[in-house]
């Protein structure tokens, strides 16, 4: 099986998460430049907004990056038209089944790469032309379902005849997970959380504070009561949200708790009724570091760390 550097042109088998308001073109660049396969987010994006950000990047690296594109974004139609029409030639998607749009994109040579939280899910996505499958467990920060890592990227590999390749995301953040994500079988890893500390990372000074304060317990994850299970770091938004779930507030009376709450975090700085996105390796992260030195020493540590665990 080939490593996931082989089957994207990176330097590295590491991908950047898709992190909407956060995963600029310009971010993107930055992790395509370090050796990553950069990633711009269409979350929060209109189309035009998305085809401005593509030419960004494209303007700053002339390495491989690719698009995410969240399914129920209102403007699909639109996106998924302009990834082919920009030459975008990586996709990962997310909130949905791009089925529809897999004949187009491949005709394009884009990789796609769905994220998906289950084996049956993936099965249906493999199905209908995924390259790959990004397998997600709960330690994620954003939206995240039941399973962790460590159960779902062996279960995903056997349950696709272990013939497609996965990718392990949640839960990393150094060697040490890097080297667990290899030796379960995954081709690479997708980070997130670890590069919200990257000194390039366009968000607040005080979300990335708060990541570098928080410990092992840090997240909770709201949301589980109306099927909208997300993560994100522990404030006065989440304790009162959570107070109401117990209440029985319905999905509506909770969005009054997380409508814009995201952009909150991210631009203004509200680390108390922003929605602090983080997964739980955020009690990891002592540093704000360049972002090309956090993904070097990702690789650089893993392989170390494989090498030196090898059973004798």
């Amino acid at each position: 099986m080939k490593q996931l550097n082989e089957i994207l042109g990176t330097r590295y088998p590491i991908i950047q998460g898709g992190m909407a308001n956060i995963a600029t073109g310009e971010f993107a660049a930055v992790c395509a430049n370090a050796g990553a396969c950069g990633i711009i987010a269409s979350g929060g994006m209109n189309a035009d907004r998305l085809r401005e950000e593509i030419r960004i990047a494209k303007s700053k690296t002339d390495k491989v990056f690719g698009v995410n594109l969240m399914l129920m974004n209102p403007d699909t139609e639109k996106m998924a038209r302009i990834v082919v029409e920009e030459g975008v030639k990586v996709l990962t998607t997310g909130a949905g089944n791009p089925g529809k749009y897999m004949k187009m994109w491949k005709e394009a040579g884009i990789r796609v790469l769905p994220v998906s939280a289950s084996v049956a899910l993936a099965k249906r996505l493999v199905r209908d032309g995924a390259d790959a499958i990004i397998a997600e467990g709960t330690e994620s920060g954003g939206h995240v379902g039941e399973m962790t890592t460590m159960t779902l990227v062996p279960q995903m590999i056997d349950g696709l005849g272990g013939d497609v390749p996965v990718v392990a995301a949640g839960g990393i953040a150094d060697g040490r997970q890097m080297a667990a994500a290899f030796a379960l079988g995954a081709c690479g890893v997708q980070v997130g959380t670890c590069l919200l500390v990257a000194e390039e990372c366009p968000i607040h000074d005080n979300y990335k504070a708060a990541l570098i304060k928080a410990r092992d317990n840090a997240t909770v994850v709201t949301g589980r009561s109306v099927d909208a299970p997300v993560r994100i770091i522990k404030n006065k938004m989440s304790r009162n949200y959570i107070a109401a779930e117990r209440q029985g507030a319905d999905r509506m009376e909770l969005e009054k708790f997380t409508l814009g709450s995201l952009r909150k975090a991210v631009f203004d700085g509200n680390v108390d009724e922003g929605s602090l996105m983080s997964g739980q390796v955020c009690g990891q992260l002592k540093e704000v570091r360049p972002a090309e030195e956090i993904i070097r020493s990702l690789y650089e540590d893993g392989k170390a760390r494989l090498a030196a665990t090898a059973i004798q």
